[in-house]
């Protein structure tokens, strides 16, 4: 998967991904910080553990949003991202 198909994924369909064309179009390319501050916390999530920089994500989250997340696992869980798949061989892009 592409870095911004996988960012808007917002879910799947066997082994399609199904993505947000609108909010990729408008806001693909920004890293996870920049999302963060538009208040895109999954996208964020997925931008930072797609370019491999969780670490101090988890911090720049608790201060933009006042949430104590205990560990990158707990973190993982509130956005039920565990990784970028690796049997998506499909994309189909709504709105």
């Amino acid at each position: 998967m592409k870095r911004n198909e996988f960012i808007f994924t917002i879910g799947y369909q066997g082994d399609a991904a199904i993505v947000d064309g609108p909010a990729m179009k408008k806001y693909g390319g920004k890293n996870a910080e920049e999302l963060l501050d538009l208040g895109l916390f999954r996208p964020a999530y997925c931008a930072a553990l797609y370019d491999d920089r969780l670490d101090g994500f988890r911090e720049l989250f608790s201060q933009r949003t006042g949430m104590q997340i205990e560990s990158d696992e707990a973190l993982a869980r509130l956005f039920g991202v565990y990784g970028v798949p690796d049997d998506v061989t499909r994309v189909t892009r709504i709105g």
